[in-house]
């Protein structure tokens, strides 16, 4: 590894320990739950939708006996979807393949199937071995807080969390986990697959030289608009079933989405920016049934050596599409995609196209041997750095100020409801007309 590189890794790390050290106690070595070479795992499932419906696939066609144990929503209609397309057998989607019936893998009778607020908590006491977390960002480090006090062994879906103070609360859940020894995956899966892999060691052994400066894009789909609202139901209700639309809930489309590319990035840079600042706004997604979220966010992160990191993020129709990243260095050049992977540097051509294995399926491959072989396998903190660095640049282009790193993870302002209930009251409430009001670059602050 390039010295300057570990370097600022150290800075990082060195960072995030400061922010977490506050009431983390020291202690001995835990032993993870689930002693290395124990036959069957049991999983609960937190969170049952279209994304937990693929991870918990996945992870029930890793090797050895495993079993779907529990599960947990906030609404049941979620978890009998998720059982009878688990049990039917899953079409070929953006995140996997084809799944056969898995019906022999399925044991959870009704008192196993938990809903509410709460069900995280009854789910994750079900006697499991691993927890899968797949429900909106906006409950991640509570979750993945309450799965490490209980010594589970863990996959989370990206991102990690919404706001700055749920990020140091899962960085200091990760220290307990880290000393429990469990095991725990992140759903960004680009470090699972193949041509990300060889690419990026290629360009740490300085296939381009330096980087000078990176581009990456989500510019890609467009989405829905806000479900309708049905009678009797709650502001709150409402807005977790369309939680996409809402930045407490999923962090806004920056933080949601764009984290793939912009981690991309900080995995090259082996580092987190120290600067943002950038703009956004609505200027498609703009009316009442589109909640309070942006539709486009462009921003200049910098690094502490000074290399620049362009984002850009769009959900906007007939525009010029891209999801992909681009590092110029002092040597050459490298383009990153999932289908094709390509570095250019004095004249030579180096490329690789689309491997067969589907990094969604490796991503709990690695973890499940992990957790029957009790390997070292925590990307918690990588996870944490990523997530911040997409809150990072929502609050610069939300805001449209210049943010510094130390003030953005220092920051208090936690996006959350005055309780979790259905009769409570989200962060943010429609005026009389229906409209969510949204940030406003030049007043919107950014802490």
């Amino acid at each position: 590894m390039n010295e300057n590189r570990k370097h600022s890794r150290r800075r990082f790390l060195a960072r995030s320990a400061g922010f977490v050290a506050a009431g983390t106690l020291a202690s001995t070595c835990i032993p993870a739950v689930h002693a290395a070479g124990s036959d069957r795992l049991k999983i609960a499932l937190v969170g049952c939708g279209n994304r937990g419906t693929g991870a918990v696939a996945q992870a029930l066609k890793t090797e050895g006996p495993v079993v779907l144990w529990a599960m947990a929503d906030l609404f049941p209609e979620r978890i009998e979807n998720c059982l009878n397309a688990l049990q039917k057998g899953l079409e070929k989607n953006y995140d996997r393949d084809p799944t056969d019936p898995l019906t022999n893998r399925i044991d959870v009778p009704p008192e196993r199937r938990f809903v509410g607020f709460d069900a995280y908590r009854h789910a994750i006491d079900s006697e499991v071995d691993v927890v899968l977390l797949t429900t909106f960002p906006h409950f991640r480090p509570e979750h993945y807080e309450y799965a490490v006090e209980k010594g589970k062994h863990v996959f989370m879906e990206k991102p990690v969390a919404v706001d700055a103070p749920g990020v140091r609360r899962l960085l200091k859940a990760n220290e307990t986990a880290k000393r429990k020894r469990l095991k725990v995956g992140v759903g960004l899966q680009r470090h699972h697959h193949g041509l990300y892999q060889e690419t990026i060691t290629r360009l740490h052994d300085g296939a381009i030289g330096k980087p000078v400066y990176l581009r990456c894009y989500w510019n890609g789909p467009t989405g829905s608009a806000l479900g309708p609202r049905e009678p009797g139901m709650t502001e709150m209700e409402y807005q977790a079933r369309n939680r996409y639309f809402f930045t407490w809930l999923c962090g806004d489309h920056i933080v949601e989405q764009h984290v793939h590319n912009i981690d991309v990035c900080n995995w090259i840079m082996q580092d987190h920016p120290v600067e943002a600042q950038g703009m956004g706004g609505r200027q498609w997604r703009n009316g009442r049934e589109h909640g309070e979220i942006f539709d486009h966010h462009a921003v200049e992160f910098t690094y502490a050596d000074g290399t620049k990191m362009f984002s850009y993020c769009r959900q906007t129709p007939n525009c010029w599409n891209s999801i992909a990243e681009f590092v110029t260095g002092t040597k050459g050049n490298a383009e990153l995609g999932q289908a094709r992977c390509r570095i250019e540097s004095d004249g030579d051509t180096w490329e690789a196209r689309w491997v067969k294995a589907n990094p969604y399926q490796v991503e709990h491959d690695v973890l499940f041997k992990a957790v029957r072989e009790d390997l070292d396998h925590n990307e918690a903190e990588y996870g944490a750095l990523s997530t911040m660095t997409a809150i990072m640049g929502r609050m610069a282009t939300y805001s449209g100020k210049r943010i510094l790193w130390e003030d953005a993870i220092a920051s208090e302002t936690a996006l959350v409801p005055d309780r979790y209930a259905w009769d409570g009251t989200p962060p943010v409430l429609p005026d009389e007309n229906g409209v969510y009001p949204s940030a406003i670059p030049g007043v919107t602050k950014p802490y």
